[in-house]
Parts: C-alpha cells; sequence; structure tokens
C-alpha cells in the first residue's frame, strides 16, 4: 500500500491510505486500533464521510483487508488448535509408551524369578505326580483288605 500511497496526489486518501497501513500493522497513532471504517476516519485525521460518501474505493479496500486479515488470523488459530491437540496427543501417547515399558521390565522380572525357582524346584527334589503317589495308596490299601 506504500506505493500506492505515494503515488496518490489527494491528500485526503493519501492519508487514508496511511491510516490504514497503520491499523493494519497494529500501530495506531491517533485511534483505539480498532479496525473499523470509523477508527480508520480518526486514525486518517479525516471525517467519516469521506470514507462512506467520497472515497468508497479505500474503505472496501480497507474492509476486504480486514475480512483477509481475519481471516489469516482464524486459520492461524485452527493451526495453533491443531497444533495444541497434536501436542497434547503426543503427551498421552508418550505416557502411554512409559507406562508400557514399565509393564514390560516387569513382566520380565516375573519371567526372570519363575525361570530361577523352577531351576531350583528341578535340582533338588523330584515332584511326584499326584495321580502316582494316590495309586500307590489305593493298592496298598487294598492289599491291606485282602489280608485276613
Amino acid at each position: 500500500m506504500t506505493s500506492s500511497a505515494a503515488s496518490e496526489k489527494d491528500p485526503v486518501r493519501k492519508k487514508i491510505l496511511a491510516a490504514t497501513e497503520r491499523l493494519l500493522a497494529g500501530k495506531p497513532l491517533r485511534s483505539t486500533g480498532r479496525l473499523s471504517v470509523s477508527q480508520l476516519a480518526v486514525e486518517a485525521g479525516v471525517a467519516r464521510w469521506h470514507l462512506t460518501h467520497q472515497h468508497t474505493d479505500l474503505k472496501e479496500l480497507f474492509q476486504a483487508s480486514v475480512k483477509s486479515a481475519a481471516a489469516e488470523a482464524a486459520s492461524s488459530t485452527r493451526q495453533l488448535s491443531e497444533t495444541e491437540q497434536l501436542k497434547a496427543q503426543h503427551a498421552r501417547l508418550a505416557a502411554h509408551c512409559a507406562e508400557l515399558e514399565e509393564q514390560l521390565a516387569r513382566y520380565g522380572a516375573v519371567i526372570s524369578l519363575l525361570q530361577l525357582e523352577k531351576a531350583a524346584a528341578d535340582s533338588t527334589a523330584p515332584v511326584t505326580a499326584l495321580e502316582t503317589r494316590r495309586q500307590r495308596h489305593a493298592a496298598i490299601t487294598s492289599g491291606e483288605n485282602q489280608r485276613p
């Protein structure tokens, strides 16, 4: 817009274009900085009727620029929102991964302990099957019943 403001011969148009640049840049000198036609007039130091009746093209250019800036801001807000969502999802996944790693270490320790217990049990006394002991006991008791 600076090049178009420099090429303008009408001082009112120059003021309006310069004020438009300042407002869109977020650096107002005379106004509140709100992006409205009335604040543009205050920033330019001209009466509002210059924008609404005499230089309607500059008013429309300003409004289109504001709408474009608002769309860009909404887009960047949406991107920030998506970024924040992705960061939150990443944090959840990292916590889940850490939990799974803890479980894996715990399961590994249990497996090692069970292997040690099995090795210790195999090396000491052999374990007899319960059915074998019952069958022997049944044979002994049935043999006692047959002796009279």
